[in-house]
């Protein structure tokens, strides 16, 4: 938008395919979104009471710069108990989002024309995040035909002497895309070859369906140059509680800090002791909702496959489904809103999600299977 009162760097139109398709579906009623990522239940009832009663005890100041102690140690238990890695307490930092939290890692390490290197599809707000601290960012594109895991050979095609990051997300928004240990130790290995720092957001990491999920921490040789990004969002319905945290060696802590002191001060105070109560009751929280969104996703999959210009790769984790459309021979942008106009169902296009995604189509199944039943009956019919 050019105006005068407009930076300039903000004058050429950011407008995205996300946010078109979300324009479009408002002309039209009744619509079933299975376009963003947040889930349709609630959050558990025991930590909304338990939210509640710490804001009546008085929870409703400004916490520790770096988060609620209380919390930071409930984190170091999670990763001694999860993955059997120690932390210590100023490699932890609370943040407003695991979104929020990637701006300060980026703004932590960036200085002005440095790369990062961003596998796609990927997570739509990493390019601009990259350019927001001052960087550039490089697309690594990947292939269905290779589960959409990142080719060591063109990832090493990509650094440059401007290179300073690569950007990892297993579980793959929006691909359901797992990173498995063998790959992990490959990317790890070029990364210090070359000195770069990886960024790995785990926020899906509850949501592998087949195989346990591996946490980039539990690579001991790269500690000093690897940060990790938590959210509450999606492992605990907590979407709106907007609470994460980072993982990072104590340098990139304390200046995350510094800066976050600067945009928000501190997390939200009530959320920090939502988080709490989730982390320590995460085997009784966690179970029921993984096994909804797995019955969902594994009941989407197979309507695809009875859809004849569709097809999808069998789901190994998240609630999305990244679906290939290419059989229609049109566009991502024109089959999500062919199906937003004969069926009244609203999908991202893929290539919202970098030029990987072009010939695809992002489902989040965050609506119950009678809802998905109407939709997908609905598609059929086109």
């Amino acid at each position: 938008m050019k105006h005068p009162f407009i930076a300039k760097r903000y004058w050429k139109d950011r407008s995205t395919p996300m946010g078109a398709v979300d324009e479009l579906a408002k002309k039209f009623d009744g619509v079933i979104d299975l376009s963003l990522g947040d889930p349709d239940q609630t959050t558990d009832e025991g930590i909304i009471n338990f939210a509640f009663s710490e804001a009546k005890k008085g929870h409703t100041r400004y916490t520790d710069f770096r988060g609620d102690p209380e919390l930071r140690e409930a984190i170091q238990h999670y990763y001694r108990e999860a993955f059997g890695v120690g932390i210590s307490d100023k490699e932890i930092m609370v943040t407003t989002s695991a979104c929020l939290g990637m701006y300060l890692s980026l703004e932590a390490l960036l200085d002005p024309g440095d790369e990062v290197i961003i596998p796609s599809p990927y997570f739509t707000p990493y390019p601009q995040q990259v350019e927001l601290a001052g960087g550039i960012p490089v697309e690594l594109q990947t292939l269905e035909s290779n589960d959409f895991i990142p080719d060591t050979g063109d990832l090493k095609a990509l650094i440059t002497e401007r290179t300073k990051a690569i950007i990892l997300n297993s579980p793959n928004n929006p691909t359901g895309a797992v990173l498995n240990r063998e790959i992990l130790e490959e990317i790890a290995a070029i990364c210090i070859e070359n000195n770069l720092v990886i960024i790995a957001d785990e926020i899906y990491g509850s949501y592998a369906f087949n195989e346990p999920f591996v946490s980039m921490i539990t690579l001991e040789n790269i500690r000093d140059r690897l940060i990790v990004l938590n959210s509450f969002s999606k492992d605990y319905t907590m979407t709106g509680w907007r609470i994460g945290n980072i993982v990072a060696p104590e340098a990139i802590i304390t200046t995350c800090q510094t800066i976050n002191e600067n945009v928000v001060f501190t997390a939200p105070s009530i959320s920090q002791r939502a988080a709490l109560y989730a982390l320590r009751h995460r085997r009784t929280i966690q179970p029921p909702a993984i096994a909804l969104y797995k019955e969902r996703v594994l009941y989407a999959a197979k309507r695809i496959d009875d859809i004849p210009w569709m097809t999808v790769l069998p789901p190994k984790a998240t609630f999305y489904l990244f679906v290939n459309i290419k059989a229609t021979g049109k566009t991502s942008s024109e089959v999500s809103a062919l199906i937003l106009e004969k069926a009244r169902v609203l999908t991202i296009p893929g290539n919202a999600f970098g030029r990987s995604g072009e010939g695809y189509l992002r489902i989040a199944c965050t609506v119950g299977v009678d809802r998905l039943k109407e939709a997908f009956d609905a598609i059929a019919t086109i």
